[in-house]
């Protein structure tokens, strides 16, 4: 029933958590930053963008799905919004600029009924708290091409080089997906998930997560 309008491995991994039926249509949109752009504006018109994007490749016909779901997540420290390093140079930078601070992960969600047109936005903001890694930890990080397609040149769930401590938010939002946020949306457009959302969510990451039940009744 639902198009994801990303060719994100790590979207298309957590979106199966929630049980929906899926099919993947990834979306190339300009996401370049605007000099006066907010992060939260910024993450709202990118993942409108990919769904509108989506949305016209299947003009054609809709066939049997009726949502396109779009997202797009920002790394912001302080008033920066966080690219993909370029090189690792720059990713060796943006690492040191993170290490042993606490930045937000914004991310925006962008959902069309395909039947109607009606679409919801939501967004998802999480404080991360990066561990003080040392420079060995952070050198071999690089060197692995992790880092490169990587906004803030980071991944959280990296099994070696762990860069995150005593997160106290959503930790989907952080790989790029925030399940909790998509779910109450997609319930607004009566859409119910085949699973129990966060304790899928919280099984597969082996996170226990604390907001969970404030996302879902809609107090976050």
């Amino acid at each position: 029933m639902i198009v994801l309008a990303s060719n994100s491995p790590r979207r298309r991994e957590l979106l199966a958590l929630g049980g929906w039926q899926f099919s993947v249509l990834p979306a190339l949109v300009d996401e370049s930053v605007l000099p006066d752009d907010s992060a939260r504006g910024y993450v709202l018109r990118t993942s409108l963008r990919k769904a509108r994007a989506a949305q016209r490749l299947m003009s054609a016909g809709v066939g049997v799905e009726r949502f396109i779901v779009a997202c797009d997540t920002a790394v912001v420290d302080g008033c920066d919004i966080l690219g993909k390093p370029s090189d690792s140079a720059q990713a060796r930078a943006m690492l040191l600029r993170l290490r042993g601070r606490v930045h937000q992960v914004f991310s925006a969600l962008s959902i069309i009924d395909l039947e109607d047109g009606a679409f919801e936005q939501d967004v998802c903001v999480t404080d991360v708290p990066m561990r003080n890694y040392s420079d060995d930890e952070m050198k071999t990080y690089v060197a692995s091409g992790d880092p490169m397609d990587k906004a803030g040149a980071y991944a959280i769930q990296h099994p070696g080089f762990k860069p995150v401590l005593d997160m106290q938010g959503c930790y989907a939002n952080v790989m790029g997906l925030p399940l909790c946020h998509l779910t109450r949306s997609m319930k607004k457009l009566g859409i119910d998930p085949g699973k129990d959302v966060p304790q899928a969510c919280q099984d597969e990451l082996d996170f226990t997560c604390p907001v969970y039940n404030r996302i879902l009744n809609g107090e976050l």
